[in-house]
């Protein structure tokens, strides 16, 4: 299967260079590229690829805000930022816009292939050097908000939505938990349907905000 891809950048040689990349490999397909956010989204609209690659400063609309609208349409396309900056506020900012990686553009090449895919199978991905932490401090200087999807949460979803955002994989949550595998693939889908968001990074926001999970912390109880 060809995953379909659209890269938005604001500098000519590097979305080039980009599309180059992962246009060379046989299940990846480069269906558009857009130097601003603004024509990133209508790209998306247009094409609804599988990934964006996403630039966070652009000009017109920023990858943050381009993120944000996609987030909000019809279309299931997950982004991947990609930027020269590490910063935490641009992390979580991202992550809460709707992103599902965020990676630096110093990474190899191959890295970034692999990124693309990671993504485009609903895999959580940050980069080597922006860790969970960066998620978590921010979360911290934020105050809990009540999110609804949270009380709709069974107890053993709960136990599932915390152990996600810990950063555990399925196979590790079914390991914890003495279950199947695919026992867990239900339990994620139920908790992505119920918080009503795309995929695991979003379950990571929303774990973190709502106080389910505390940063550095215990788990938040069932019950909480």
């Amino acid at each position: 299967m060809t995953t379909r891809v659209v890269v938005a950048d604001d500098q000519p040689v590097v979305r080039a260079g980009f599309a180059a990349l992962l246009s060379a490999q046989p299940d990846l397909e480069v269906v558009g590229q857009a130097a601003d956010g603004a024509a990133l989204v209508d790209l998306v609209l247009e094409h609804h690829p599988e990934v964006a690659v996403v630039d966070v400063r652009m000009p017109v609309v920023d990858g943050i805000e381009a993120c944000r609208r996609v987030a909000a349409s019809d279309a299931e396309t997950r982004m991947l930022v990609v930027t020269t900056f590490e910063l935490d506020a641009y992390v979580y900012d991202a992550l809460h816009a709707g992103a599902s990686g965020f990676l630096l553009k110093d990474v190899p090449a191959a890295r970034l292939v692999e990124a693309v895919r990671l993504v485009a199978d609903g895999s959580m991905l940050l980069g080597p050097s922006v860790t969970r932490r960066l998620v978590e401090d921010a979360a911290a200087r934020r105050p809990t908000v009540q999110i609804d999807g949270i009380a709709q949460l069974s107890a053993r979803e709960r136990e599932v939505a915390v152990l996600v955002a810990r950063g555990l994989s399925n196979a590790e949550i079914a390991h914890v938990l003495v279950v199947a595998e695919q026992t867990v693939k239900s339990h994620v889908s139920e908790v992505l349907r119920k918080l009503e968001v795309r995929d695991r990074v979003q379950v990571v926001v929303l774990a973190y905000e709502s106080g389910l999970v505390t940063p550095r912390g215990p788990a938040a109880t069932a019950d909480r």
